[in-house]
Formats: C-alpha cells, structure tokens, sequence
C-alpha cells in the first residue's frame, strides 16, 4: 500500500512513517518544508505526484492559545487545509485519514465522549478542528475517516510529558491543573491504529484515544515518578493559571463504532512506551 503522510515532521507524522515503513508499506513523508497543506495547489500537485492508496492527513495548526489571537491562520491550516488534502485524495481515488480533536466538544458532559454526542468547541483552536472534519467530510464524502483523539505526546516533538521532565529538573515543586480529565495519547500507538483504519477503510468519524482517564496533575505526578525526579508535583486549579484559550473541562473519548476501532492501550502504557522511546533516541 503507499501512504503519503503529511506533517511528517511532527510527532504524530514522525511515529506514523516509521510504522508505515516498518510493516512494509511504500511511504512517502512530506514534511510542511516540503508540503504546505495551506497551499491547496502545492497539495493537489504532490498527491498527483504520489499518487497514494492512502493519505494520512498529521499537518495541523497545533498552537492552542495561539489561535485565540490568529484564528484565520489556523482556520487556514486547520480548516481549508484539510480540505485541499481531501479534495486531492478523493481525486486520486485515495482514502484520507484526517486526525481531528477532544478540543470539537465543550467539555461539559462527565461521562465519555462518544462519536455521536454533538460538538460545541469552546475555542478557537477547537473551531479550526471542527471546521477541519466538516471539510475532510464535505470534499471526500464516502472516502474519509476522521479519527479524534487526545492529549497527544510522542518522543519526536515537543510534548507534555518532556515539559513536566524540564521544569522537575529545575523546581522543587511543580503546580498542575487537577479540574481537566482526558486521555493521554502516545503517538507511537496512535499510528498503528491509524495505518489500520486507513488499511481497512472506515468510514466516518471515530474516537481513538489511550486507555483510562486522569488530570493533567495526576498525569504529571506519575511523569515525575517514572522519571525518578525529586519534585513535589501538587494539584491546582484552572483558574489559578489561566490562558488565553478555555480548555474543555472534561475530554475523555470512547468509541461506540465496536471492533472496525482499535483500542489503544493505557496511557499509563503510553507513558512507559514513551520512557523507553526517550531513552532510544538519548
């Protein structure tokens, strides 16, 4: 099978390729360098050149608080973007796999977030992901799956857990939101079910996200501990450190689409999977 990838410099696209290559498919890894998706002739013009059975869409506009303040750049990227990359795979006779967000839903329900539930982003950033799904489905409209997860960090990018790492190293005592549940995502899993929802070609909108649930401070705390850091790591609330762009108070995922989705592993998994991707790559 040959998949393109786009964003393959990410940590997302990085882990994507890598697990693309290792089970023996024909990849092609466009980098932004190398690929804009912002710019839908370039986008048009690459897929014609690949000419994929798949397109694994990982380029995003990934500034949370940033988009608060340039909500048409990530609406660029997030948005028409996408759209450019579905518009193009449909023209191949390509199957798009567009990585989408917890961030479409408002975060007030206490139970799971299933696929069905209806969205409301409370942020610009999470507006750019739904407008991104809405396109994906509009230009490709029998040939997509959008998969939603959350929470993502992988050993080939900037992530929360190496954050945490850096600033236990420097402090004695760490302050971390303990009002926003989610599921920590390692990218390492996540690609693999990415390959095989492309492979098998599932339709629709589906959640894909690590096993479990925890707060930012508990995911924090057990970072910390795994990294064997002196640090006191204590709990905090949202208000004590606002942002620019509101967070959904609760986005833990869970599909509703039964086996046709893979599920992940704990994230507690996901965090030792990452421990030791970190130590192959020092």
């Amino acid at each position: 099978m040959r998949i393109l990838v786009t964003g393959a410099a990410g940590m997302l696209g990085l882990d994507l390729s890598a697990a693309a290559a290792e089970a023996g498919h024909d990849v092609r890894a466009l980098p932004r360098a190398e690929l804009d998706i912002a710019d839908p002739q370039a986008v048009e013009a690459a897929v014609a050149s690949v000419n994929p059975d798949v397109i694994v869409n990982c380029a995003a506009w990934t500034d949370v608080d940033g988009a608060e303040a340039a909500y048409e750049d990530a609406l660029l990227v997030n948005g028409a973007g996408a759209g450019s990359v579905a518009r193009a795979a449909a023209g191949c006779g390509a199957w798009v796999v567009h990585v989408s967000s917890d961030y479409v839903f408002d975060g007030l329900k206490t139970s799971p977030y299933l696929e069905s539930d209806l969205v409301g982003p409370v942020s610009a950033y999470g507006r750019s992901k739904l407008a991104g799904e809405e396109a994906v489905a509009a230009a490709a409209p029998q040939t997509h799956t959008i998969v939603r997860s959350s929470w993502l960090f992988g050993a080939g990018g900037p992530c929360f857990p190496k954050t945490i790492m850096r600033l236990a190293a420097e402090r004695e005592v760490l302050r971390v939101v303990d009002d926003q549940l989610g599921c920590p995502t390692f990218t390492g899993h996540l690609a693999g079910a990415l390959l095989s929802l492309g492979e098998h070609r599932v339709p629709g909108v589906v959640h894909v996200a690590g096993g479990g649930q925890c707060s930012w401070f508990q995911f924090a705390r057990t970072i910390v501990e795994a990294a064997e850091i002196d640090c006191s790591v204590e709990p905090c609330t949202t208000a004590d450190f606002p942002r620019p762009a509101p967070r959904p108070a609760y986005s833990v995922l869970r599909t509703e689409r039964g086996t046709e989705v893979p599920l992940l592993p704990d994230w507690q998994d996901g965090l030792a999977a990452f421990m030791s991707a970190l130590v192959g790559t020092s």
